[in-house]
């Protein structure tokens, strides 16, 4: 067992189905298997959700396929999800965790009254640091290997306002230049700041993580801080 750092290079362990399913457990979340061969798990309240889709391999994010789907709605009996959030595979599930269970602490997790600069002030927090260009609505780890910004939404993500041209925030890591990336995030429009903030703390976290195996590509750029 290997303890690293930074923890937004540090992958899932090949276990990000079953450590969030276990995070949603101990949630109270309810789980059943879909006829998709999902996994989709609902929160006690049945305002949120969030399905393991790897299997039905419903679209990609860099090139990586989408593994986790996040929702809310506002009354259990919606249809349409206020947003949704999407997450591939290699994202550390430390970070995806802590985002469950800020939604699950939420009475009202479809809104939020924060605005964007709530989701760069906890990543400068962090040591992160505001791109140059785009301070407004990106932010860097210190290695520029990792961003997370304010961006035009990718094909494929749904949200329940249906204006064009819509920004929502975008997360990604990719140890090494000209290789493909590591994990990849997105957040629809409506997802609230406060939210992504939980999740951009978590990821930027200087407390080092246990992992059994780390991903080849990140190697050259995680301090190992001790085994165990």
């Amino acid at each position: 067992m290997y303890w690293v750092t930074p923890r937004h290079l540090a992958g899932d362990d090949d276990a990000l189905a079953e450590r969030i399913g276990d995070t949603l457990a101990g949630l109270g979340w309810r789980m059943w298997p879909t006829a998709r061969h999902t996994l989709l798990y609902v929160s006690p309240d049945g305002l949120c959700g969030a399905e393991w889709i790897l299997a039905a391999y419903p679209f990609e994010l860099g090139g990586l396929p989408a593994a986790w789907q996040l929702s809310a709605r506002s009354h259990p009996t919606s249809v349409m999800p206020e947003w949704n959030a999407y997450f591939t595979t290699g994202v550390p599930y430390e970070a995806l965790a802590d985002l469950l269970m800020e939604i699950d602490s939420r009475k009202t997790p479809d809104v939020g009254l924060e605005g964007p600069e709530t989701v760069l002030n906890a990543l400068c927090a962090r040591g992160w640091i505001r791109d140059v260009d785009r301070p407004r609505t990106t932010a860097v780890d210190p290695g520029f290997s990792s961003s997370v910004s304010l961006e035009m939404l990718p094909p494929l993500i749904e949200d329940a306002d249906p204006r064009p041209d819509l920004v929502g925030w975008q997360a990604w890591a990719a140890p090494v230049s000209g290789v493909p990336y590591l994990w990849c995030a997105s957040f629809s429009a409506s997802v609230p700041h406060g939210l992504v903030a939980a999740f951009a703390s978590s990821l930027a976290s200087p407390v080092p993580v246990p992992r059994r195996t780390v991903p080849e590509s990140a190697e050259g750029r995680l301090t190992v801080v001790r085994r165990s």
